[in-house]
């Protein structure tokens, strides 16, 4: 069971580390990687493990989460822009986890129990969305974060239960305490990222700009009609077009290229650190991680072929940032690579801003701050869910909504512990008593609750093994900027 502690926040000896993704793309698997090495190199950390809880479910469930995606991706992209935009609301399926997650959960469940973790961290929504049922249930005793993994915020990650929750930006920091969200439980760290090489002077002499060419993540015609485009390209420049897994495109390519000596063909590579260090320019799909680790590395980027939804408004921030361009159409690429490497300055102010960007330290923050953090989750009722929901879906301010949220803190350490609605703080000073900002709940007041499960699930959350509880009140207001 968790426990709600007034304990000030500690480092804890011993620390055993559930990182748990999801293999829809290569992203999430990437951030949970990057994670796992920072892990690796803590003095406080015991043990680690990585699951992909789509490696443990069933073949149908993995391929309908994960195949099924890229499917609509090729097929129907106005489909997948429809379902970011329709998902995009916190909260908009409220309820517990459908019964066949569950189901195919169970193997994943099971792992971590068997792992014992003193903190899980979930680089997708799906193990969030689980973590929390766990947690709301009495069945985790661990810290848990939830990373994200593009820089757009999307409230599909917003869970019912968690201890901190990581974003990419600033920006959706603000978003999220303008819905009412309290701020101490989030934090704005980045993409979680490998660390990057040591850098090391060649001497090889080359002075031409290196671009660096996805091809294996666009693939097939366009792919090879962004390496014809940089062909024409003026301007002095080498350039190395990475073709993945994907060996008939590889052979398209090298084709494509044979006799052309700025051009460097190559397959799957685990070198993608040094290149991207090495790197002036980068030419691809703006992923989550593939933008992260390039700002990471200060590569500003030429953006093609975004996926509808996150890689869209990956590229509208990067864009906004000054660390990219995109190119609308395939047959202009060349040229708008030529204007960046021929007009004075443009590269070198372009990588400025991704450096500015780029986050490196990301995945060390995440921890040292996660480590240290309350061992009580912040608990978001469904009165509170229903009130996100709303705001969100008319644009308001937790301020502007009729009625308020309110925000139950620890009175020693100002930690929030709760996310609820007005309403809700008037039944239970009604059933418990107390002064306006503070409310004493104890086992007497869980009785009352009678089959009012919501407010029996929270105040039992709060007590836990204590008799009774005291907890600060106050209004969940937008903090400022």
């Amino acid at each position: 069971m968790v426990t709600v502690t007034d304990e000030a926040p500690s480092i804890r000896t011993g620390e055993r580390i559930m990182i748990l993704s999801a293999g829809v793309g290569s992203g999430h698997n990437s951030a949970a990687e990057a994670l796992r090495e920072e892990c690796a190199a803590r003095a406080d950390v015991e043990a680690v493990e990585v699951l992909d809880v789509l490696d443990v479910s069933s073949a149908l469930y993995r391929d309908l989460l994960g195949k099924g995606y890229f499917a609509l991706v090729d097929g129907a992209p106005w489909l997948v822009s429809l379902g970011y935009d329709f998902s995009d609301q916190p909260f908009k399926h409220r309820g517990p986890v459908d019964p066949w997650s569950r189901a195919n959960a169970m193997p994943a469940i099971r792992r971590l129990r068997k792992f014992r973790p003193t903190a899980v961290i979930c680089t997708h929504f799906l193990p969030a969305q689980l973590m929390a049922a766990m947690i709301l249930r009495g069945a985790l005793d661990a810290r848990t974060a939830i990373v994200t993994t593009d820089y757009d915020f999307q409230g599909l990650w917003l869970a019912s239960a968690f201890h901190r929750l990581y974003l990419a930006r600033e920006e959706s920091r603000v978003q999220l305490g303008e819905l009412g969200i309290p701020l101490d439980r989030v934090r704005a760290t980045g993409i979680p990222v490998r660390k990057q090489p040591a850098d090391e002077s060649s001497d090889s002499g080359e002075s031409a700009p290196l671009l660096i060419i996805s091809a294996g993540a666009s693939g097939g015609s366009y792919a090879t009609t962004v390496v014809r485009q940089i062909q024409r390209v003026g301007a002095p420049m080498r350039a190395v077009v990475v073709c993945g897994r994907n060996d008939e495109l590889r052979a398209q390519v090298e084709k494509i290229t044979d006799g052309d000596p700025r051009f460097t063909v190559l397959g799957f590579t685990d070198r993608m650190p040094e290149l991207l260090r090495d790197a002036s320019l980068f030419i691809g799909k703006p992923g989550g991680l593939s933008a992260s680790e390039c700002m990471a590395a200060g590569l500003p980027m030429v953006l093609t072929s975004p996926i509808p939804g996150q890689e869209v408004r990956n590229g509208d921030y990067l864009i906004e940032e000054g660390a990219a361009v995109r190119c609308a159409t395939s047959v202009t690429i060349g040229w708008k690579v030529d204007q960046i490497l021929s007009t004075p300055g443009r590269l070198s102010s372009m990588q400025s801003r991704a450096r500015a960007v780029g986050r490196p330290a990301a995945a060390a923050d995440i921890l040292e701050n996660l480590l240290s953090s309350p061992t009580a989750p912040l608990i978001i009722t469904r009165t509170a869910q229903k009130a996100l929901l709303e705001a969100s879906e008319n644009n308001l301010s937790a301020s502007d909504l009729d009625d308020a949220l309110v925000t139950l803190a620890s009175p020693e350490s100002g930690d929030s512990l709760a996310l609820i609605g007005s309403g809700e703080l008037r039944e239970l000073f009604e059933l418990a008593g107390g002064e306006s900002d503070r409310l004493t709940l104890d086992r007497t007041a869980l009785s009352y609750l009678g089959q009012r499960w919501g407010a029996r699930r929270l105040v039992s959350r709060l007590l836990g093994d204590a008799p009774s509880f005291t907890v600060a009140v106050r209004p969940s207001t937008p903090h400022g900027y």
